[in-house]
């Protein structure tokens, strides 16, 4: 079962094949994508990686978190379950 990491501390110049191919080298990635602001299409700094496995996953962690790329000391851990953005508070928009 795949794994979703979050890697953050991204240098603004990283592109999504650019982290597939960082993961890579700690087991197989099933994607990866760089997360860029909607409007200005520039990258927000970090992105979401899947790894195939818990093994490459924890690999990649292990490997990677706290390490230098860019310039830039990289945030990598597991990936926490998106929030759910719907507003409420009794505006009709439940």
């Amino acid at each position: 079962m795949a794994k979703k990491l979050y890697c953050g501390n991204l240098s603004y110049g990283v592109s999504s094949s650019q982290l597939e191919q960082l993961f890579s080298e700690f087991g197989s990635v099933e994607s990866a994508q760089v997360i860029s602001d909607r409007d200005t299409g520039r990258s927000k700094g970090f992105g979401f990686v899947e790894m195939e496995s818990d093994a490459a996953a924890q690999a990649a962690i292990d490997g990677l978190n706290e390490t230098e790329h860019d310039g830039r000391r990289l945030i990598v851990n597991e990936a926490r379950p998106r929030e759910d953005r719907r507003r409420s508070g009794g505006y009709g928009r439940d």
